[in-house]
């Protein structure tokens, strides 16, 4: 019970000091939460109760079943962006099918990210590659503080693409309320001030690192009271909140529409994956600097119960938060009690608070998710990966453009073709490199990089991949393309140190090669074999028709197939060794 219930390896262990720790970091990510869940609602197109209620059932179930100590689940603003990317042509916004939808889309990402984890399946998440991930959030970043400026022009604009928001935008740029406008550029300029100003100020006044870092990322609720009781004592005729019911999230089931479970199924698996890599990247970096363990499918488990949960719950999707998950560790919090704890805030918010919030600004929400979601976008991501590697730079600008271009669900499927595609053509092509001996040694290097001694009647060439159907033609045509080139060649020595693996299209070309090779006078040798590939090619008829030999290293191969030109390194080698295993002449000590 210990793998599948984690809360029963600290549980038992919990201590007072623990538990005043996790009390404070509750506090502390309870105060950041609650602006962040109601402007995650709206910006998923949902009622503000509705993220509320998605901050307090993921949070006691990811206590339950999480691995990672300091981890804070809830609304995030990707996840929110796909959310309403993905029910919007579905339901009309505000309509009791339009939640519908929501419940339904957390319920089945749940369901997907349970079962993937039963399966041990979180290695899904591998295909989609760190480029692909980087592109899409700085992508969904942009997307997400663009469609929020409306909100801060008192402006009614949606759409899923840049290009529709800044069409929207212009359209009923003569529309804008200036007032609007004046709540929400402070508010803005605040938040970013706090972003880099607040912790050095609370600091010196005393307050440690740390805290003062937690309570700078808190400073959202600052700005939501000062803009609250702007908007109540002036009676200002701006976009607010409204009412929002004070109550606990009541069980529900979803709609139990087919049709609407099967539109939702494939936004339901992308946004599974997302949720996860994020929530195992976050997991993973916070539990590196305490020196703890995260379990990945058992965080697809917890991950899964947290989506249930808000599901049943009323929600809508959540996943790991990572400024709310720095605020969490930074706050000291020990354990996943912390999360629990700050459930119990969220439902007294809830229950307490929401009668406070209906002369909320919806442009002081508006610069809130703002601030978060820049911090989101890197751009420096573009330089660096353009300098390291030029087939990640494509998927990176594919997945970027495509998101912006053509919406959410478009880029993250965009990036994540692309990268296979990448690596599919990458696999076809593999380096390929003609081998000579270095002088003195037994090291045989690249031709076209060092200075080594070659053999006109031998080609020693080495294969950096394995060989699978993708690039088992290209193996084919450069051996024969060698073969034309050089008349006089006798061997071929194949060096597969670089090779993990041969399916089965490839064995059909090696048994094709072997032949061709033969029926020109040429005999194909192999060296450097590893275990597992030596053990299956003995399963085959393969090493039986060899026209060669199989060498333990092309050294020996060399030894073998070429002795006399081998045979001056090998002395030179000897002599180096016996140079370096000499004992020094020691002088007598009176010629000293």
């Amino acid at each position: 019970m210990r793998r599948f219930l984690p809360i029963l390896d600290w549980a038992p262990q919990y201590t007072r000091q623990a538990l005043g720790n996790d009390l404070l970091a509750a506090l502390i990510v309870t105060i950041m939460l609650i602006p962040q869940s109601l402007a995650y609602a709206l910006l998923a197109g949902l009622p503000p109760e509705v993220g509320l209620y998605a901050s307090i059932a993921p949070l006691l179930l990811y206590a339950v079943f999480g691995t990672s100590r300091t981890l804070a689940v809830g609304p995030v603003a990707v996840i929110s962006l796909m959310t309403a990317a993905a029910i919007a042509p579905l339901a009309a916004e505000g309509t009791a099918e339009y939640l519908g939808a929501a419940v339904a889309l957390a319920l089945l990402s749940g369901l997907m990210l349970t079962a993937m984890g039963l399966f041990r399946l979180g290695v899904l998440a591998n295909f989609i590659s760190h480029p692909v991930i980087s592109g899409f959030i700085t992508a969904s970043g942009v997307l997400i503080a663009a469609g929020q400026v409306p909100q801060l022009l008192g402006l009614s604009v949606r759409g899923e693409t840049l290009p529709q928001i800044i069409s929207g935008i212009i359209a009923h740029l003569p529309q804008a309320q200036p007032l609007v406008l004046l709540i929400g550029l402070p508010v803005l300029a605040f938040l970013f001030w706090t972003r880099r100003g607040l912790k050095p100020l609370l600091m010196r006044l005393g307050l440690g690192a740390q805290v003062a870092g937690a309570l700078a990322r808190a400073a959202p609720v600052l700005a939501v009271v000062a803009s609250t009781l702007a908007a109540w004592g002036l009676a200002l005729n701006v976009p607010q909140v409204g009412d929002i019911p004070a109550s606990l999230p009541l069980p529900r089931l979803p709609p139990l529409d087919p049709d609407l479970w099967r539109a939702i199924l494939v936004p339901a698996a992308l946004l599974s994956l997302v949720g996860y890599v994020e929530t195992i990247s976050v997991a993973q970096t916070l539990a590196a600097k305490r020196r703890q363990r995260i379990d990945p499918d058992q965080e697809l488990l917890a991950l899964g119960a947290a989506n249930i949960g808000a599901g049943l719950s009323g929600g809508f999707p959540v996943t790991g938060g990572f400024a709310r998950s720095v605020v969490n560790f930074d706050a000291g919090a020990e354990t996943p009690a912390a999360g629990a704890f700050t459930a119990i805030g969220m439902a007294l918010a809830a229950l307490l608070l929401t009668p406070l919030l209906f002369h909320l600004p919806k442009a002081t929400l508006a610069a809130t998710i703002i601030v978060a979601v820049l911090s989101l976008v890197d751009l420096g991501a573009l330089r660096r990966t353009f300098a390291y590697s030029r087939r990640d730079f494509v998927a990176l600008v594919v997945t970027i453009l495509i998101t912006l271009g053509f919406g959410v669900e478009a880029g993250i499927s965009a990036g994540v073709l692309v990268s296979l595609g990448l690596h599919l053509w990458r696999s076809s092509q593999p380096h390929m490199a003609v081998l000579g001996q270095v002088p003195g040694t037994e090291h045989f290097l690249n031709t076209a990089r060092h200075n080594v001694v070659t053999v006109p009647e031998v080609l020693a060439i080495r294969i950096d991949e394995s060989l699978w159907f993708p690039n088992a033609r290209f193996l084919e045509d450069r051996l024969l393309a060698a073969l034309a080139d050089q008349p006089g060649l006798r061997h071929v020595v194949l060096d597969c140190s670089a090779v993990n693996g041969i399916d089965s299209s490839a064995l059909e070309t090696l048994e094709a090669l072997n032949h061709r090779l033969c029926d020109g006078g040429v005999a194909l040798h192999l060296a450097s074999l590893r275990g597992p590939v030596m053990d299956r090619l003995a399963r085959s008829h393969f090493l039986q028709s060899l026209g060669g030999k199989v060498f333990l290293t092309t050294y020996d191969a060399m030894l073998g197939l070429a002795p006399d030109i081998t045979a001056a390194t090998r002395a030179a080698l000897r002599c180096e060794t016996a140079k370096a295993h000499a004992v020094p002449h020691v002088a007598p000590r009176a010629a000293r």
